[in-house]
């Protein structure tokens, strides 16, 4: 071989072999910005997938009997629960017409936060006794709460906020037909009746009061669990921009450690006995109160009533909802019907649960239909999509 053919042969090889080399260094970087990925955000798809699944489902299929607290007027009205209705004009148990318009809890309403600067338009509903709560929504459609939600997810793309979540919480609530809902829980009256005083919106939420300390508070939290992997402090800050409770703080943190727990296994055994060790910082005695359900045969609506309060106070809501996802581990489906007919809100206590059940078995644990049932389907799934994009 002459010179000149060598120097070309090696010329070759050291070109195709650094060829090789840039080839096996994409490869590499590939694989390590993937498992880099992985590492910082431990949490499954799947089951983010399902846990924002199960909190649109659990809402919306409690949305017609929400507050109900005669479960026999419940069952007369609506039947046995198990798709999604549209709520009837008249609600029996409705206090709508007793409920502060100027400001949190209940009240006169000559107050103008509603109509004026929230649900602008129909402050003449809430003068009406035992119209629905949410007379307006159609079947399959999400509570205020649950539109917040989605809010929420689109303000955290990509990445978690406080200051731009504020932003378009306020945007969303005080422009006219972002929604079809015509209450408004306490907070959020409280809110814009300190924002429209002039405070900073860092300092608008509500202090510890009656409302204050409701399971409603927590809805807003499973997304800022996913994007700051599990840390306290940034889950507060984020209930603190709505709630400012002490009470609420404390059942708070054991939920969102739960959900944080289930969220990492590929596979989530064992579920019951998970539960019931969640509950152990906050004092519960849910293995003897099992034992007890079991000996008298009990059925749900002689625990969640007799035992626990139906109602918002979160002390008897996160008892109740982890009482229910501990007795059905394997039935998401009878978990959240049973959570339904018990009344009482149903809508925000089934928003939690569908979380912990999404969390730990992911979106085929739902029955399909009640995905297909979801109002806004297409564009819900759209906005969970995108905001697991943003995730991994």
């Amino acid at each position: 071989m002459k010179p000149h053919q060598k120097k070309t042969l090696v010329s070759s090889l050291v070109n195709s072999n650094m060829e090789l080399i840039k080839i096996k260094l994409a490869i590499s970087t590939f694989l390590l910005i993937n498992s880099l990925k992985s590492y910082m955000n431990p949490y499954q798809p799947e089951k983010i997938r399902g846990m924002l699944l199960g909190m649109f489902i659990g809402d919306a299929l409690a949305m017609p009997v929400h507050w109900y607290y005669d479960t026999k007027a419940l069952q007369q009205d609506y039947g046995p629960i198990r798709n999604m209705e549209a709520p009837k004009e008249f609600h029996p148990n409705s206090l709508l017409h007793l409920s502060n318009t100027g400001g949190h809890g209940r009240g006169k309403q000559q107050g103008s936060i509603v109509g004026d600067v929230i649900l602008k338009g129909r402050k003449e509903f809430w003068a009406k006794p035992k119209l629905h709560y949410h007379h307006a929504l159609r079947a399959g459609e999400n509570t205020l709460n649950l539109q917040c939600l989605r809010v929420l997810l689109r303000s955290s793309i990509p990445d978690y906020s406080a200051d731009r979540f504020l932003t378009a919480y306020i945007d969303f609530m005080t422009t006219a037909g972002t929604h079809q809902d015509t209450y408004a829980e306490s907070f959020h009256r409280d809110f814009f009746a300190n924002w429209a005083k002039g405070k900073p919106t860092e300092e608008c939420a509500g202090v510890e009061d009656h409302n204050t300390a409701s399971v409603g508070g927590l809805v807003l939290l499973p997304p800022v669990l996913v994007k700051s992997m599990g840390d306290w402090l940034t889950i507060r800050t984020q209930l603190q921009l709505t709630h400012r409770s002490p009470k609420l703080e404390h059942y708070a943190e054991p939920v969102m450690g739960l959900l944080h727990t289930l969220l990492q296994q590929e596979h989530s055994a064992n579920l019951r006995e998970q539960t019931l060790e969640a509950t152990q910082p906050l004092g519960l005695r849910l293995p003897k109160l099992f034992e007890e359900a079991d000996r008298q045969n009990w059925q749900d609506q002689e625990v969640i009533g007799p035992i626990f309060s139906p109602a918002c106070y979160i002390e008897h809501s996160v008892p109740s909802v982890l009482y229910l996802l501990a007795k059905y581990e394997n039935d998401a489906e009878q978990a959240l019907i049973a959570n339904t007919e018990a009344g009482g809100d149903n809508c925000h206590r089934g928003a939690i649960l569908g979380a912990l059940l999404g969390a730990a078995g992911g979106t085929s644990v739902f029955p399909s239909r009640w995905i297909e049932q979801l109002h806004d389907r297409t564009t819900i799934l759209e906005e969970i999509e995108h905001f697991i994009e943003s995730v991994h």
